[in-house]
């Protein structure tokens, strides 16, 4: 029997994060360790009227591509795959990994050619989600693997992935609409600012973070995330114009399996001019170095969600951890007002909570990873 969690995630998907129509045509990507969330995606599709499909996916299979492919394959990008996003209505992503380290022993640069030859895709994705024509979800099915990276049981890892998004709640969507309400509040103040200010206290181990992050009201839009793109959600996020300075990531940056340990980026003229990190650096400048793009900042992000509090090794949770904020390296958004094309879109995440502070225009609104304002996440 299917846990009943599955089916109030699938209800959330269809009704409120996409709100699936009938005749829509549904794309749901997964392996197939995470059937039992296919089935009650596909089933709730079905009684709306609207015509799921499966695109069956296993990363045994990506492993082999990058293992044993050549340089023409690597390059290659499947046309199936491409015409699917142009025609698809709604796009369903179940994060559910087997072995999360199962491309750990590949070369990263073998990694970065492949992802490099997604750049048409990433645009066309990003292009139709802008114009409204394509809707678009990515949530996890919790597996041991996952919950091995969070340092918990299944058990216990499932019941955080279930109340990270608020299926613990007798009604999960009603929850999500007042969170979107709170985070309205934190876009409206930031709508007509230009600049933000990132600090963060130097440690034994790092210089701190100092940067500088141009906002510009006439090209940046503030876009309220509450659960209609990624869920579980919470964070507001702009597309970067420009950035200075340095940040110095407290979490490790977790890419394709493979894990970052102490991230150091400088900026000038918004793209990383120096990078380092004290582990697996190698394939930090290799994802960089993909592509033109790839060394732009396409997002700038605050984590609002404070239900998640702990580093999990999984992105679709720890950016969202209430007081820190993330930025991503490659392409953007343009809703956002950022329109960097990348293969790459890669988040990492800054801790905020120990004597961090964001200002807007000289002004602090966010500080020991607190917002200043009652009303906003976490202060309401």
């Amino acid at each position: 029997m299917r846990d009943p969690m599955l089916d109030r995630l699938a209800d959330v998907m269809v009704r409120y994060a996409c709100t699936v129509k009938k005749d829509d045509l549904v794309q749901i990507n997964a392996d197939p360790i995470a059937m039992p969330l296919i089935e009650a995606l596909w089933e709730a599709c079905l009684r709306l009227g609207a015509n799921p499909m499966w695109n069956a996916r296993a990363e045994s299979l990506n492993e082999l591509k990058l293992a044993l492919a050549s340089e023409e394959q690597l390059d290659y990008y499947s046309p199936i795959d491409l015409y699917a996003i142009e025609n698809v209505d709604v796009v369903f992503s179940l994060w559910a990994e087997v072995n999360t380290k199962s491309l750990s022993t590949i070369d990263p640069k073998r990694t970065a050619r492949a992802q490099a030859a997604r750049k048409d895709f990433m645009r066309t994705f990003m292009k139709r989600e802008a114009e409204g024509k394509l809707s678009w979800c990515g949530t996890l099915f919790p597996t041991p693997a996952s919950a091995q990276d969070a340092e918990m049981s299944l058990r216990a890892y499932e019941k955080f992935v279930f109340e990270a998004g608020l299926l613990h709640l007798p009604d999960p969507v009603s929850e999500w609409r007042k969170i979107e309400q709170r985070q309205q509040g934190v876009c409206d103040y930031l709508s007509d600012k230009t600049e933000l200010h990132f600090k963060a206290p130097a440690t034994d181990s790092h210089d701190g973070t100092d940067l500088r992050v141009d906002v510009n009201p006439a090209k940046s839009t503030w876009i309220n995330c509450a659960g209609t793109e990624n869920f579980p959600d919470g964070e507001v996020f702009t597309g970067p114009q420009g950035v200075e300075g340095h940040v110095n990531y407290t979490f490790p940056a977790v890419y394709q399996g493979r894990e970052v340990r102490g991230v150091r980026l400088a900026f000038k003229d918004g793209k990383v001019v120096d990078a380092s990190a004290r582990h697996n650096e190698e394939f930090l400048i290799s994802m960089l170095d993909q592509d033109a793009g790839g060394r732009t900042m396409g997002e700038i992000a605050i984590g609002t969600n404070y239900a998640i509090k702990d580093f999990t090794r999984n992105t679709l949770f720890d950016e969202k951890i209430g007081g820190t904020f993330h930025a991503a390296v490659g392409a953007g958004y343009p809703e956002s007002g950022n329109t960097n094309e990348s293969g790459l879109h890669w988040d990492m995440v800054c801790d905020l909570r120990q004597g961090g502070t964001i200002s807007a225009d000289g002004e602090v609104f966010h500080e020991d990873g607190r917002f200043t304002r009652s009303g906003w996440p976490g202060n309401d």
